[in-house]
């Protein structure tokens, strides 16, 4: 369970969780649980058979659980599941199987579950909105991803990895931050964690006109 604040880089971390694991060389499938509707939701990690709904695909549909067997599935905004889907998500972990909706074939995986949220599921779990014994299948190894204003020492390699990343997008040959931007940045308490650095980077890559990223370059904001 993977949990920080927006931002910080749990997607990314799940990524390097897997790809130092055994399972490295099977897929790592994604799902947002706050970016599909949540009538959706269920057939998208379950699959469904030919005919199962209105609109089902022809020939139906592999849900997540399946397309991720022998590698990891990463749960994001774990927290905006309905309480409804909760208890079809625990019996799924519970059982290690999947029975696609329309369908009465259960079907066996063996998947890494990493899940990730930016909301205090202990408190979600008092106030009833997350169920206490999904939080404790889920808690299995809780990693809290800190801030980056808690973390300030990692910027300027962070920095440095987003210019590298941005001369080779745009084509330019950016070596660097004038003294006073990095005194700036160094000084920022970074509200929106490595998203809002990488954006701050990005936007000044469009107005940079030499080698180096002066005050002028930065977005009005930040001044």
């Amino acid at each position: 369970l993977l949990i920080g604040e927006s931002g910080t880089g749990k997607e990314l971390l799940a990524h390097s969780i897997h790809a130092a694991s055994p399972r490295r060389y099977g897929p790592f499938v994604k799902v947002n649980c706050a970016a599909i509707p949540e009538h959706l939701l269920e057939s998208e990690l379950f699959g469904y058979s030919d005919g199962a709904f209105t609109g089902a695909r022809k020939g139906g549909q592999i849900g997540k659980f399946e397309l991720a067997n022998s590698g990891t599935l990463f749960m994001d905004e774990i927290s905006d599941m309905s309480i409804a889907m909760q208890a079809k998500l625990l019996r799924v972990l519970q059982e290690k199987e999947v029975t696609p909706l329309g369908c009465s074939e259960t079907r066996k995986f063996d998947v890494r579950i990493i899940t990730a949220t930016n909301i205090n599921l202990e408190k979600l779990v008092e106030e009833g909105k997350f169920r206490r014994d999904l939080f404790y299948r889920l808690n299995i190894v809780p990693v809290v991803v800190p801030p980056l204003r808690q973390r300030m020492e990692d910027i300027p390699s962070i920095i440095e990895h987003f210019i590298d990343t941005f001369n080779e997008e745009f084509e330019l040959r950016v070596k660097g931050l004038a003294a006073d931007v990095r005194g700036i940045l160094m000084q920022y308490s970074f509200p929106g964690n490595i998203r809002e650095l990488r954006n701050i980077i990005e936007s000044a890559f469009n107005m940079v006109q030499g080698p180096q990223i002066k005050i002028s370059d930065l977005p009005n904001y930040l001044l």
